[in-house]
């Protein structure tokens, strides 16, 4: 970085950025934009972003003067530049102006004439399962977000349609019972301290059970088979989370899928545990993952309150935006540290 005012007073206002440094700041963690030459930090503005954050990591350490006056984005009226000022560190140096607008030129060119993928307007599943994509293609196409107002049709079929979406309040109301269920099953066979332990070491079990599903069946991607079949398989299974990801009514787990996976693993509880501790497991694990799908949910479309939630949407944004490969913890980072898939 170069200062080039010698009044250190103003020197803030007068630092010059290179762009390949300002290139560097395009995580949560650290958020630079280019607006008119301009340079602005706004980290600290990411959760206040009127259109959302993801939009704002889509495009982290880039120019964006064009993408601010792009009617198919959105056309930012002056009140949103002058929310920029207060961010405002520094210049672009004068040798990369012409470079950063013709990068964002060629970026936006490159986006229109990338090999089609699936189009959000028409029935996406159908897309899928005739497709002629190579396994690469694909891996790289479903992995860069796209943004929709309304929910993206699967199938077409309006009665269909009701069955792959989820409001968020449909995981407690669906689980609740079967985890009461357990706990007084339990209840009749062991003491309350020993239920009140088991309960707390499934809701542990399952923060290794959730970092575990995350990265060997959802990521399943060096696996994959290379055809429709299995690109339509792992679409439904997390893809279109990963395509579609501020889908409000397709990101907590349908009950049918997550009973699907709930269910094995129940009965390795019970068929393995003491009589009435696997039960007691089984409901404190069910309870982690509720607990997690609503989290999940608050981290995409929540405004977070307080420093771990704060931290944890950062990190899980990441993980959309910046590298899947990685941080596939979302209620805590406890596991990716332990094996080495930490992003940060």
């Amino acid at each position: 970085m170069l200062r080039t005012n010698e009044d250190d007073s103003s020197a803030q206002r007068t630092a010059t950025f290179r762009l390949a440094e300002v290139a560097e700041h395009h995580t949560a963690k650290s958020l630079w934009i280019i607006v008119d030459a301009k340079v602005y930090d706004i980290t600290n503005f990411i959760f206040d972003h009127p259109g959302g954050e993801e939009i704002l990591l889509q495009y982290g350490g880039q120019d964006v003067t064009a993408v601010m006056q792009d009617a198919a984005e959105h056309v930012h009226s002056d009140s949103a530049y002058d929310m920029l000022e207060p961010f405002f560190i520094g210049n672009l140096s004068k040798a990369d102006v012409a470079l950063a607008a013709a990068d964002a030129s060629k970026r936006r060119e490159n986006a229109v004439k990338e090999t089609p993928f699936i189009d959000i307007t028409k029935p996406m599943l159908s897309q899928v399962w005739n497709s002629t994509w190579t396994k690469e293609h694909y891996l790289k196409m479903v992995h860069i977000p796209r943004h929709c107002h309304e929910s993206a049709p699967m199938f077409g079929s309006p009665l269909l349609e009701v069955f792959t979406k989820t409001f968020w309040w449909g995981v407690p109301l669906f689980w609740s019972p079967i985890i009461t269920y357990c706990i007084m099953t339990a209840s009749r066979t062991i003491a309350v301290p020993q239920v009140a332990a088991s309960f707390l070491g499934g809701i542990f079990a399952w923060t290794l059970i959730e970092y575990s599903l995350h990265r060997f069946l959802f990521h399943i991607d060096d696996l994959l088979p290379s055809h429709p079949v299995a690109f339509t398989a792992h679409f439904l299974l997390h893809g279109i989370h990963h395509y579609l990801p501020m889908d409000k009514m397709r990101l907590v787990m349908p009950p049918a899928l997550g009973f699907t996976l709930a269910y094995p693993i129940w009965s390795a509880y019970v068929a393995y545990l003491p009589l009435g501790i696997g039960h007691a497991v089984s409901a404190g694990s069910m309870t982690g993952f509720v607990l997690y799908d609503l989290m999940h949910y608050y981290i995409h479309h929540g405004r977070p309150y307080g420093a771990h939630l704060r931290e944890m949407k950062s990190y899980h944004l990441d993980h959309h935006y910046k590298n899947p490969e990685l941080g596939f913890g979302i209620t805590s980072k406890l596991w990716d540290v332990l094996f080495g898939t930490k992003l940060y």
